[in-house]
Order: structure tokens, then C-alpha cells, then sequence
């Protein structure tokens, strides 16, 4: 099963306003499991970076009302593709995957708002998956920010000082994995399961109440102990 955990940057709120995206950056992970594989690229927006959202992702210092030399860490996009330009390429990479994001109507409104603009075909709703959604559900009443989560599931995200799209991509594959139940969630024993066994929620293995038969045939048991007694005294299996 391959899904592409999903980030976005963007210049502001709403794209029928004029916002537009800024930076893409995903990750794949195949059952469960990071690949390696990523998609990052930053875009041109072709329009002004209001100061909040600079004060949010740092991106684009020359694209401020006062534009100034970036600083450490800033990354300027005068020189960036715009999205016309990487459009496909971001299909390409998705595909038909299922899509893990962090209020996944946010992102999936820019994208889709993008992509029609281009006239490429658009991303269906049902095709992403919510982890905002899951985490409130799971922790009803209790903060479900990235940063929040990072704390409960006790990742390290402390260099997550600005927003960016691919390390918060990263960060927020940890705390998917651990949402849907853990590093190995298809190998944990569910709650209904255990249930079904007949011992609720304190369910233990215990011991059969009869052994299962052998399946070594008297011929096997006969040439295994010839074997044996060949090796002598001193044969391991001679020993107590």
C-alpha cells in the first residue's frame, strides 16, 4: 500500500483571494514504511508575501513589501519554478496514492485551486486522509496541533523552529504511524480482537490445555536417535 504524506506553504488563506502555494514537500511511504523517496519544490507564488505568512515559514524575503537580502535559513523565490511549471510533476509523484495530511482540506483546497488553473485534473477529497480528523477523534478535547502531537508521541521536532513543508512531512509520518497505532500497527493485537478471545481489554496468552501433538513420525525419532548415540557421551542432546 503506498501513501504520500503531504505538507504545504502558502502565502495565505484562501486561493480564491489570491493566495497561492509556495512549497510542496512530501514523502512516500510504502506499507507503513518510509522509502526514502520525497518530493520538495519551492514555487514562484507571482505575487506578494504578506508579512504573516513570512512570520509563519520564513520563505520569500523578496517577495515583502520591503524586500530585504535573506537571512540564514530564509529561501528566496524570485528565481523558483512557478506552479505551471512543476504542476505535473507533482502528479506524476502522487498519483493515485492516498494522501496523509494535517487538515487536509486546507491543503487539498490550494492544490486542487492549482491545479485547476492549469487545467490538470484535480485531487478528489476521498483520496486524502486527515490526520487532524483522526487525532481529534482519538483525543477528544485534547490540542491536536503537529507540534502537540509531537509531544504526546514524544518525537523530536525541535527543528521545527519555521514551517517547512517537506521536515513537517517528515514529522507528520511519525505522528501518523503512531495515530493508526504505533511504528508496526498491523502487527498489534486490537482491542476488538482481544475482546472476541473472551478476556476484554486484560486478555492474556495462557497455556493450551492440551499439548499440541508431535509431528516427527517414529522413523524420524528412530534415525535422530541413531545419530545421536553415534556423537557419543559428550552429544548435546545427551545432556540434562
Amino acid at each position: 500500500m503506498r501513501e504520500i504524506v503531504l505538507d504545504t506553504e502558502t502565502t495565505g488563506f484562501d486561493p480564491e483571494s489570491g493566495d497561492r502555494i509556495v512549497e510542496i514537500g512530501a514523502v512516500e511511504l510504502w506499507n507503513h514504511v518510509a522509502t526514502g523517496e520525497t518530493y520538495h519544490v519551492y514555487i514562484n507564488p507571482e505575487r506578494s508575501m504578506p508579512d504573516e505568512a513570512f512570520g509563519v515559514h520564513g520563505i520569500g524575503p523578496d517577495l515583502l513589501e520591503n524586500p530585504r537580502p535573506p537571512e540564514k535559513g530564509e529561501v528566496t523565490l524570485k528565481d523558483k519554478p512557478v506552479f505551471a511549471k512543476v504542476g505535473q510533476g507533482f502528479l506524476d509523484f502522487v498519483r493515485d496514492s492516498k494522501l496523509v495530511i494535517h487538515n487536509a482540506s486546507f491543503d487539498m483546497k490550494f492544490l486542487n485551486a492549482e491545479l485547476r488553473w492549469m487545467g490538470l485534473p484535480t485531487l478528489p477529497m476521498d483520496q486524502a486522509l486527515d490526520t487532524l480528523a483522526i487525532a481529534r477523534k482519538r483525543f477528544p478535547g485534547s490540542p491536536a496541533s503537529l507540534d502537540a502531537l509531537c509531544r504526546r508521541f514524544n518525537i523530536d521536532n525541535t527543528n521545527r523552529v519555521l514551517h517547512g513543508a517537506l521536515l513537517d512531512s517528515e514529522i507528520l509520518a511519525e505522528v501518523y504511524l503512531e495515530l493508526i497505532g504505533g511504528r508496526q500497527p498491523d502487527f498489534g493485537l486490537s482491542t476488538s480482537a482481544a475482546s472476541a478471545a473472551g478476556g476484554g481489554d486484560d486478555w492474556r496468552p495462557t497455556a493450551r490445555p492440551t499439548a499440541l501433538s508431535s509431528k516427527i513420525t517414529a522413523e524420524e525419532r528412530a534415525a535422530h536417535d541413531a545419530f545421536v548415540e553415534k556423537l557419543g557421551e559428550n552429544a548435546l542432546w545427551t545432556r540434562a
